[in-house]
């Protein structure tokens, strides 16, 4: 735990409470139990966890710190990635995990209520059902995901979630630059506009990863997004 503490000191410049620590180890321990059951991860080394769950999921802060980040939604968060991590760290955030496997929805909820985190939802549904209900439409300051989609298709996930001045955040790999070319497009009708990609490196990790930052500068057009699995079947 305290190389887990150094890491973040070191990579991110955030400093960790002995509390979030000890949720992050409760975490890690039911994942591990949960997995033995069904498949929530292909990744069950206990230290491989660390680093590649929940230190890759908190270097969003590399783009979120300094914005308002008072609503995030995570969309296809499977096991809670990366928006539990984020509230453990984070914990004043108000936060929408957002799943539609059953079981993963389901372990999700299972560990907000074993952490006893306030001010978390979790969603079984698909990010564009959630698109069209005015009760999450264009409410969020930052959107995130993880491993789900290609860019053109996660800006019609998650755009349309994301309020005017706010962000929606892809977690990517050494395709990223080719990735936002091909959303182009689509940025463009769901009203985001390209920030920056943040490199990330992580500790024993060979694999270029990066941070996709999209601001979004216009309101999404009321067709979008389009039923669920267009945008994966008909990318813009």
């Amino acid at each position: 735990m305290n190389e887990f503490a150094d890491w973040l000191q070191f990579i991110l410049d955030v400093q960790v409470t002995p509390a979030s620590l000890s949720a992050l180890v409760t975490y890690e321990n039911e994942l591990l139990a949960w997995n033995e059951r069904m498949n929530l991860t292909a990744i069950k080394e206990p230290g491989v966890i660390w680093v590649k769950h929940f230190l890759d999921s908190l270097t969003c802060l590399l783009a979120m710190r300094n914005t308002p980040m008072e609503r995030v939604i995570d969309i296809g968060t499977g096991a809670g990635f990366p928006g539990l991590p984020l509230k453990i760290v984070c914990p004043s955030m108000q936060l929408t995990l957002v799943e539609s496997v059953g079981k993963k929805a389901a372990f999700c909820r299972h560990m907000v209520q074993v952490l006893d985190l306030k001010d978390v939802e979790v969603v079984q549904e698909r990010a564009e059902v959630l698109g069209q209900d005015p009760r999450y439409r264009e409410s969020y300051d930052w959107a995130v995901t993880r491993a789900v989609a290609m860019m053109p298709v996660l800006a019609e996930y998650q755009l349309p979630l994301v309020r005017l001045g706010g962000s929606m955040l892809a977690m990517k790999g050494e395709n990223a630059s080719a990735e936002v070319h091909m959303a182009e497009n689509a940025l463009r009708l769901m009203g985001g506009h390209f920030q920056r990609l943040i490199p990330i490196t992580l500790p024993g990790v060979a694999d270029q990863r990066y941070l996709v930052v999209i601001n979004k500068n216009h309101a999404t057009p009321q067709k979008y997004p389009r039923r669920p699995g267009m945008p994966a079947k008909k990318p813009l």
